[in-house]
């Protein structure tokens, strides 16, 4: 397919989804360029001319900041939680929990990082609602929690941001794997059942 031909598709697109295509196409440019990027890379990644862009959203900036605003977010994140099944193993249910918050925590802060952006965690305004939806998803499994879901809760969202932001984490990187294993059984694992003593001779 040609570009004129890309251009063309792109002139038929309502004012909605040629914003949508450009926030897909500016995504990954700004991790590899930051405000770098240039509208004409910009516009060669999206198959359009350049003009569009800014009938699209007037400015750079203003894509920027749309990029981020979707990338912030917290409701499709949210939506990804409340679709673990809390029937799942624990093991498992945790670890689909770890894999979608450093998904969303590393995406996020790479693109402030790479805007020179700094600001609160993601989704940092959501807290409480997300402490309920991973208590719904513990649920079923309360009896073999040592704390209650909400605090199970606020762990699993610490260590799992902790170890995606790489100045946080000062060392070699975490696997869903050994973050799932953290948060269950700690650093020295379940505790050693108590031993009894022998019965002093008689």
């Amino acid at each position: 397919m040609g570009v004129a031909e890309k251009q063309g598709r792109a002139r038929s697109l309502s004012v909605e989804d040629r914003q949508a295509m450009l926030i897909d196409a500016v995504t990954p440019l700004l991790l590899e360029h930051g405000r770098a990027v240039t509208t004409k890379q910009i516009a060669e990644c999206a198959g359009i001319a350049e003009g569009t862009i800014f009938r699209a959203f007037g400015s750079k900036d203003e894509l920027i900041r749309a990029a981020m605003a979707k990338q912030l977010d917290p409701e499709p994140f949210r939506a990804r939680l409340r679709a673990v099944d809390p029937e799942l193993p624990l093991e498992d249910k945790v670890r689909a929990i770890v894999a979608l918050m450093r998904g969303r925590f590393t995406k996020v802060f790479a693109l402030m990082s790479a805007l020179g952006t700094i600001g609160p965690p993601p989704g940092h305004d959501s807290r409480h609602e997300f402490t309920e939806i991973l208590g719904r998803a513990l649920t079923p499994d309360l009896e073999r929690l040592r704390v209650e879901p909400a605090r199970a809760a606020q762990v699993i969202r610490m260590i799992a941001l902790a170890a995606s932001v790489p100045h946080v984490r000062n060392g070699p990187a975490f696997d869903d794997d050994e973050i799932t294993s953290l948060i269950l059984h700690g650093i020295i694992g379940a505790p050693a059942p108590p031993t009894t003593a022998p019965a002093p001779p008689t």
